[in-house]
């Protein structure tokens, strides 16, 4: 009885700063998926599936229309996540590894008594800090029967797919957590992100659906001549034989086997039929997001399955279940896959929250981003928000409430260039109704007026005669200030990182050989494993 009352005093002593808090604290539950783009979420009015789960959670909850990330790839969101800071702070701008010995949210929650633990796609490259119990995927990760990491140095393998895996080590992991305790829990899919190996169920669910195209799978990127026709993420030009699953002759092995897989077919013979051209694009596109949907169905039953176990234990009342994505994706919008530019559809991640004093069916129209969510945990937490962080607490707006001080423009910057699918480096602003793009090292800038042209198909300073519109000209130098202005409110002011020779050295994925294996395990015995030694 001691102890009891002990407790519930030090819990006390945390929680004054939050409007949440009520006798006691919230726990935190955090889940988040890999590319997951918002528009292939039902809720968001997804034209391409259905995932009546994710919709469970906007229906109980808050469905934000205008979260966005800062630096639109895997390993530089999930440092902003954990950090609040943009990339020029929290030192990843690209796939190098994170210093766990920065400060994060989880220390914070850890310190203050909440048990916090880390599940599946980390991508940092290093161990995870500020967790009681973690166990991750070695860099990315695979879909079947895949390896995890865990404290002491140690990896094992569990049997299956493995969102399904992720799933049950995050119900096992809250099953046997201390139950004096609150819990933040990360829990991080490796699903929807390439090369797209859904579990057999949902293959077979897909296989026969035709997906509507988008509007702008033709585009000809005829007003945005810098970045977009050399680039190497299209749909039509950049799907490999492997993305396609395509079955290799059986006599290539080895060096020869993987030129193959990775080579681009432009021809193909499908069904007994020569496929070129724009009957090959409408057949590679049919079959990528074939793949791609059957990977966000895993994750949707995923979302599912924890929803259902959190109502039959009790917890569903006082947690508070928050889903987003490390980045947008591409659903063929502008002829495009893959994430990085800062056009609507990779900009753009679903966020979803329902709990103790969210109110129900909201949806917020503000201006959210992924250095929000730290201060967010620790906010619903009860506990201060570090000055070190950059983003703001969604709490008032978890609560239907709306700060007339909120912010009402958005930064963004990538930095990885030359890298993957020769996406040029890029700066950037987004306002209501419009957007700015600056290619910094070619010094060419893109205009939008997303009111009129949500799908950015008109670049506003590409023909003379809009560029020498007064309007538009006073738009862009509008623009261009607003650009500068929120580079020195962000401290991102003397282009570090902007030098390729400069980003840091490590890689998010590895390498892990001085980890010991310790064989095939069980679910439940890979959550034993996670106490360190």
């Amino acid at each position: 009885m001691k102890h009891l009352l002990l407790t519930a005093l030090l819990s006390s002593l945390v929680i004054p700063n939050s409007s949440f808090a009520a006798e006691r604290r919230p726990n935190i539950l955090f889940i988040f998926s890999d590319d997951h783009a918002q528009h292939a979420i039902s809720a968001y009015g997804s034209k391409v599936n259905q995932t009546p789960h994710l919709d469970r959670l906007a229906k109980d909850g808050a469905r934000f229309t205008n979260s966005l990330v800062t630096n639109s790839i895997c390993t530089p969101s999930r440092a902003t996540l954990l950090t609040g800071q943009y990339s020029h702070l929290n030192g990843v701008p690209v796939f190098n590894s994170f210093d766990g010995s920065r400060d994060n949210a989880a220390k914070h929650l850890q310190k203050s008594g909440y048990h916090t633990g880390m599940i599946g796609k980390w991508h940092l490259g290093s161990d995870p800090t500020g967790f009681d119990r973690w166990i991750v995927l070695p860099g990315q990760g695979t879909y079947w029967n895949p390896q995890f990491l865990l404290p002491g140095k140690k990896k094992l393998n569990i049997e299956g797919h493995c969102t399904d895996i992720t799933t049950d080590l995050g119900i096992e992991w809250l099953k046997t957590r201390p139950a004096d305790k609150p819990f933040f829990l990360m829990l991080h899919q490796k699903a929807p992100h390439r090369a797209w190996e859904p579990a057999t169920r949902h293959i077979e669910m897909f296989k026969d659906k035709v997906i509507p195209e988008p509007k702008t799978l033709w585009d000809d990127y005829a007003t945005r001549p810098t970045a977009l026709p050399i680039n190497e993420q299209t749909v039509a030009r950049d799907l490999t034989r492997r993305d396609l699953k395509l079955t290799p002759p059986t006599e290539l092995k080895g060096p020869a086997l993987q030129k193959w897989m990775n080579e681009k077919p432009m021809e193909l013979e499908v069904d007994g039929k020569l496929l070129s051209g724009q009957e090959l694009v409408k057949w590679k596109y049919q079959t990528y997001m074939r793949d791609y949907l059957a990977c966000v169905q895993g994750v949707d039953d995923g979302v599912g399955k924890v929803l259902d176990y959190l109502d039959a234990a009790g917890l569903a009342e006082n947690t508070i279940v928050i889903y987003s994505a490390d980045n947008g994706w591409y659903l063929g919008d502008l002829g495009l896959y893959d994430k990085r530019f800062m056009y609507e559809p990779g900009l753009h991640v679903p966020l979803l929250v329902r709990g103790p004093g969210v109110k129900k069916g909201s949806v917020p129209k503000q201006f959210v981003a992924n250095i929000d969510l730290a201060p967010t945990f620790l906010d619903l937490a009860g506990l201060p928000v570090p000055d070190s962080m950059q983003g703001r607490s969604i709490a008032p707006l978890l609560r239907g409430e709306s700060p007339q001080d909120w912010r009402t423009s958005f930064y963004y910057r990538y930095y990885h260039d030359p890298g993957h699918h020769n996406t040029l480096a890029h700066l950037g602003v987004r306002t209501a109704t419009h957007k700015l793009i600056h290619y910094w090292k070619q010094d060419a800038y893109e205009l939008f007026d997303l009111t009129a042209d949500p799908h950015e198909q008109r670049n506003l300073l590409h023909s003379p005669g809009d560029s020498q519109n007064p309007a538009i000209a006073t738009k862009f130098t509008e623009m261009k200030s607003e650009l500068a202005r929120l580079q020195q409110h962000y401290k991102d002011t003397d282009d570090l990182y902007a030098d390729p020779a400069t980003w840091p050295a490590g890689s998010a994925d590895g390498p892990w050989d001085a980890y010991q294996a310790t064989g095939t395990k069980s679910v439940s015995e890979a959550v034993q494993a996670t106490k360190a030694p």
